[in-house]
């Protein structure tokens, strides 16, 4: 298990527990389980690389302890 910290830089900070293997989108999706956002909004990004639904966090090496940004669409 992994803990992720999303930002949206609105005050919204949300840590969040998966696994490695999951995909952005069951990141988005347990997200959006914590803030009420539906999934299909958020946009995650890391400097200028925004993050697709299909990959797995392992394969973008999004590690333990990581800030992503969040931005809503």
């Amino acid at each position: 298990m992994i803990e992720i910290l999303c930002n949206d830089r609105l005050g919204k900070k949300v840590r969040v527990k998966c696994n490695p293997d999951d995909t952005v989108g069951d990141l988005k999706k347990l997200i959006a389980a914590q803030t009420g956002t539906r999934a299909e909004k958020i946009v995650l990004k890391k400097w200028y690389t925004v993050y697709k639904d299909h990959i797995t966090l392992e394969d973008y090496e999004i590690h333990d302890g990581m800030n992503l940004e969040m931005y809503y669409q």
